[in-house]
């Protein structure tokens, strides 16, 4: 799996009118995460944008026919993230690429504060 520039130099411009400097892909997994914000929103896998969904925004994705990213694991299952592959528009376009990636930062940010805070590490013992 692997992305060529262009398309992520693409992406990355389509996203910035959004995001603004934000806007980063960070390699991982032999493909790349999509951050705004310093919150991971998407994937790109194969020059392939799939968004980050949840209960939310999910329906968005399935009205439109749009599958989640699906990997097989070592052990032969298949997996489904809850990131589905973007329109087509999205990627045409930085307007319509502004609604697809506002909707994507609203699943990420959901996650996020769903999680419990992290603990403060234990201060050293006295010796």
């Amino acid at each position: 799996m692997s992305n060529s520039a262009d398309f992520l130099a693409h992406v990355l411009e389509l996203m910035r009118p959004t995001a603004g400097s934000t806007a980063r892909a960070r390699p991982m997994f032999g493909g790349h995460g999509l951050y705004a914000d310093g919150i991971i929103v998407g994937i790109v896998i194969d020059d392939v944008v799939y968004f980050k969904a949840d209960d939310v925004n999910r329906a968005e994705f399935a009205d439109l026919g749009l599958a989640p990213f699906v990997y097989a694991t070592r052990h032969g299952d298949n997996y489904t993230m809850s990131y589905y592959r973007a329109p087509d528009d999205a990627l045409d376009n930085a307007s319509a690429m502004a609604d697809w990636l506002r909707s994507a930062m609203g699943a990420a940010l959901r996650k996020a504060a769903s999680k419990p805070p992290k603990r403060a590490p234990a201060p050293a013992a006295k010796i």
